[in-house]
């Protein structure tokens, strides 16, 4: 019976414990981008506890590291042990692994040819491909390299990307690309969510391309679809763009990003 009683306080604590690392990890979460500071009054209204508990959990959260507090009303920020934390998680994320599953989802929804792309200065690089296993399709291959002004994937991450006075220009400097077209189209891109080609690139070729980004806001690439135009209609590309606007969603969500980005 002695026994019995003990595991049943065991128990107890246990799932005390658990709630309350529950609880601390609702703190963390609490502080969304743009957040540099909070007060204990926004993340009462956040989080949902009482004073005292918020006031406790923030206490342990601070000896540990994973807050800083400051000033007078109290004031709180993300401390230095989620800094390292963040760090050990961006330097062993494998991108291409990550996105693997989502392109082959696009893979199977779409049947053609399905490409990963990475930002370098005013290039795209592929970094992952899965080729179409239908008899005419188009690939372009890992290595691959292209301006982010020429074709569908190349405008998904450019229309995402700050630029300063007269970039666009020098991004488009010995190519043929209209500055005006161009425009408009990032523009559209924007508006939509996704960016299309047709014959840009490759003759008789359809591309359409969405974005993703990382936890910091910014555009990290684009996943993107080709195929022939003997297949695909311009409607069908459309319902490619709004399918992958959901995988970018979620590649986003995966690299730390806001679903909203």
């Amino acid at each position: 019976m002695e026994q019995a009683t003990e595991e049943k306080s065991g128990q107890a604590q246990g799932g005390e414990g658990v709630r309350a690392v529950e609880r601390a990890l609702d703190v963390l979460a609490a502080f969304a981008p743009g957040d540099s500071e909070l007060l204990v009054a926004d993340l009462v209204k956040r989080v949902g506890l009482s004073r005292p508990t918020l006031y406790r959990l923030l206490h342990t959260l601070e000896k540990k590291g994973f807050v800083a507090s400051s000033g007078e009303p109290q004031r709180f920020r993300l401390g230095s042990a989620v800094a390292r934390l963040a760090h050990v998680w961006g330097t062993t994320l494998d991108l291409t692994a990550t996105a693997r599953p989502l392109m082959l989802e696009a893979s199977a929804f779409t049947g053609e040819t399905v490409a990963l792309f990475v930002p370098r200065g005013e290039m795209r690089l592929c970094v992952a491909e899965i080729q179409s296993a239908q008899a005419l399709s188009f690939r372009r291959g890992v290595g691959y390299s292209e301006r982010l002004v020429k074709g569908a994937s190349g405008r998904a991450i450019l229309a995402y990307t700050p630029l300063a006075p007269g970039q666009l220009e020098a991004y488009a400097a010995g190519t043929s690309a209209d500055l005006g077209w161009l425009r408009d189209q990032m523009a559209l891109t924007r508006e939509r969510g996704y960016a299309m080609g047709h014959n840009e690139l490759i003759q008789g070729a359809y591309a359409v391309a969405v974005p993703f980004f990382d936890g910091s806001g910014a555009v990290a690439g684009s996943l993107g679809v080709f195929g022939p135009d003997v297949r695909l209609t311009e409607a069908r590309v459309h319902e490619f763009g709004a399918y992958l606007k959901g995988l970018g969603a979620r590649l986003t969500q995966t690299l730390g990003g806001a679903a909203g980005s």
